[in-house]
């Protein structure tokens, strides 16, 4: 729980807060005669896929309050890959029991935007900051192991 200050008290409460995500579909070519799905499918895919996991795999520290999956899927030009990417986009309104919690979200690649909707100031001493900034290390190398995976497939 983070501390709040109410006139002259400091409470503790959760933080709600809404990330937004952009969930990447890439063309993947068809097999035999048959074409491959368009891209902005597969965007909508991997997000449907990625909503289901992030939903019912519990999270200690985080509940899920709503997901908005409304905006249609865009397509952009990637310059690296020299090929069109479609991203579908999904907003997804959370409670955290802390800070710490929410750096999980926060440092995933498909990460767009984060709004922190309550409480509008916190309290945040040098051992809060001690823990963030060491759980933002502990989930950056997790990120750099699972891309040396995806480098050695």
């Amino acid at each position: 729980m983070v501390k709040v200050k109410l006139g002259d008290d400091i409470v503790h409460s959760k933080i709600r807060f809404k990330v937004r995500f952009d969930f990447k579909g890439e063309y993947k070519p068809g097999r035999f005669l048959f074409g491959g799905k368009p891209i902005e499918q597969v965007a909508q895919e991997v997000r449907d896929e990625q909503l289901a996991l992030l939903k019912n795999i519990p999270v200690q520290g985080i509940s899920f309050i709503d997901c908005d999956v409304s905006q249609d899927p865009y397509v952009v030009h990637d310059e690296t890959l020299d090929e069109k990417v479609a991203y579908a986009p999904c907003e997804i309104t959370m409670h955290a029991d802390s800070i710490e919690d929410m750096i999980r979200f926060v440092m995933r690649e498909e990460f767009r935007k984060l709004e922190i909707l309550e409480p509008p100031q916190m309290l945040i001493t040098s051992k809060d900051l001690e823990r963030i900034l060491f759980r933002m290390n502990e989930e950056f190398k997790n990120q750099l192991l699972l891309l040396l995976r995806k480098i050695k497939r």
